[in-house]
């Protein structure tokens, strides 16, 4: 991409190759310790200590999880142990080449479900990303508290036709390797974020020239961009569902995903819902979202809504807000 870039500002292609330098000696403070509050196979919940009402925060399969804890000062499931829940987040564990045919049904099936069961009460089961997906599924299975969609596709079918197509070649052209190792390494998925937006890609990065591995801004960066380009393989079928029965068959939205027996529609979502929308999101855009759920619009891009400099007063704060309305509902009643 940088080579692609020089050929038209060669200046940018020097900034981006000096910031990509500062990027790797960057300073890396060490990630908040957490407890370990339930176990199922390779996924745990890692909790904080403070009490309240029990809210469990599932993450995407894709990335690593701690982007919604991930350091002292940007931490979404900190905040809340701090605003009156017992806060709790999924983390997927790495799967092991004997799941290779677990679907992304089958993780809401065998990990996030028994989770819930041993946590032995309903909880607020907050969603973000493709984990969104995921938990509404879990609310049809099993009762909760209420449900909190953040960023989630739904209908994949109202993706725009371009980036449908582009993902549908990058499956192509890896799927033989993926059904013989048996797993999706994280790199083929990150190559079709890249090619998202790919001057906007060199261009984060050639804002870091000048600046010192030191500087707030060049550690905060830091932080992000190693979640982002890190993470777990998916299982090849996780892999194949994605691509083929999500983004090519949008099985979601046609009413056509089938999780523990039974077709998850979100119009039969029987708790209080709502949805939080990033205004800029390429990853989840607002048109692809669950139709008839509430939503929320917050200032900010997919990632920013959880990590940004407004996140807290764009989105952590009015999804505080949202809980604690629910609570004092359902204490009334």
């Amino acid at each position: 991409m940088v080579r692609h870039v020089a050929l038209h500002d060669p200046t940018l292609a020097r900034a981006a190759l000096e910031g990509l330098r500062v990027y790797g000696k960057a300073m890396r403070p060490a990630r908040p310790v957490r407890t370990v509050v339930a176990r199922q196979g390779r996924a745990q919940l890692l909790g904080t200590t403070v009490s309240g009402a029990p809210l469990l925060l599932v993450p995407s399969l894709i990335n690593p999880s701690h982007v919604l804890d991930l350091d002292a000062e940007r931490s979404l499931l900190a905040w809340l142990g701090t605003n009156g829940h017992a806060a709790m987040l999924l983390d997927w564990g790495v799967p092991e080449l004997s799941e290779r045919d677990l679907t992304i049904a089958g993780h809401v099936e065998g990990y996030l479900v028994p989770l819930l069961e041993q946590l032995g009460e309903p909880v607020h089961l907050v969603g973000y990303c493709l984990g969104g997906t995921m938990a509404i599924a879990a609310s049809r299975i099993l009762p909760v508290r209420s449900l909190t969609l953040m960023a989630t596709p739904w209908h994949f079918g109202r993706y725009p036709a371009d980036a449908r197509a582009s993902l549908a070649r990058l499956w192509k052209r890896q799927e033989a390797q993926v059904q013989t190792m048996g797993l999706m390494p994280m790199e083929m998925l990150q190559t079709a974020f890249w090619g998202l937006d790919p001057d906007r890609t060199v261009s984060k990065f050639a804002a870091l020239a000048g600046r010192s591995i030191d500087d707030p801004v060049v550690t905060g960066f830091a932080a992000l961009e190693d979640w982002a380009n890190d993470g777990a393989p998916l299982t090849a079928a996780a892999g194949e569902d994605l691509f083929c029965r999500l983004m090519h068959d949008d099985q979601t939205g046609a009413g056509q995903w089938l999780v523990a027996g039974k077709a998850i529609r979100p119009e039969d979502i029987a708790v209080p819902v709502r949805h939080f929308v990033a205004h800029n999101d390429r990853i989840a855009p607002a048109e692809t979202a669950p139709d008839g759920i509430d939503a929320v619009p917050c200032p900010s891009g997919h990632v920013g809504m959880i990590t940004g400099s407004r996140a807290q007063l764009g989105c952590w704060e009015p999804l505080a807000e949202w809980l604690r309305s629910v609570d004092q509902a359902q204490s009334r009643s």
